[in-house]
């Protein structure tokens, strides 16, 4: 068993019942090729609620400064977590970030770039843009619907895949990109409310 398996394992046992978590869509995660998934931000817990109900493992981007708390940095790239500055074009964390997404793997973002301080979908950053025009990868919304509390359902509902041919072929901007995106996580979050 990998590490990753591993945390996955108890950070479900912990998180699952403590949050009813279910899960809609998750069949929209294609089994193999790249995959780039894009969810709203609600909560700190996001990215592990995402890891654990997202059938394939997730490589997240996260912020710089978490992998400057001693246990996380050593734990983080196990969970192949890596960094990326905020606020300013982070060329290192955009190579690596494409090349996860060159090797087939899957890779997780808050377009938001940061939480929600109200609950409500915040705008979207370019970066999801960029990437979803940049690669070949599928990209699938993803909604967390809360709020966190301690036995109240928690629902986490993958969309169906964006087709982004005709994006990638009108080479709209990655602006438009993440529009695109942002729009498609508003309306899974209407539904499912």
């Amino acid at each position: 068993m990998t590490f990753y398996s591993f945390a996955k394992f108890i950070v479900s046992v912990v998180l699952k019942p403590l949050y009813r978590i279910k899960v809609v869509g998750s069949e929209n995660i294609p089994k193999e090729g790249s995959v780039l998934i894009c969810s709203n931000h609600i909560d700190n817990l996001d990215p592990p609620v995402v890891g654990i109900t997202s059938p394939r493992t997730v490589h997240f981007m996260a912020k710089e400064e978490i992998f400057h708390v001693p246990i996380l940095k050593t734990i983080l790239p196990k969970l192949h977590a890596f960094p990326v500055k905020r606020g300013m074009s982070d060329r290192e964390a955009l190579r690596k970030a494409l090349k996860v997404l060159k090797e087939g793997h899957v890779l997780g973002l808050f377009p938001e770039g940061t939480r929600s301080k109200t609950g409500e979908l915040g705008k979207g950053l370019a970066g999801a843009g960029f990437f979803a025009l940049r690669s070949e990868a599928t990209v699938v919304p993803c909604a967390v619907i809360g709020p966190y509390k301690k036995f109240q359902p928690l629902k986490v509902v993958y969309g169906k895949p964006i087709d982004f041919t005709q994006h990638r072929l009108e080479k709209i901007s990655a602006e438009e990109a993440t529009l695109v995106v942002m729009d498609s996580i508003k309306e899974l979050i209407e539904k499912n409310r």
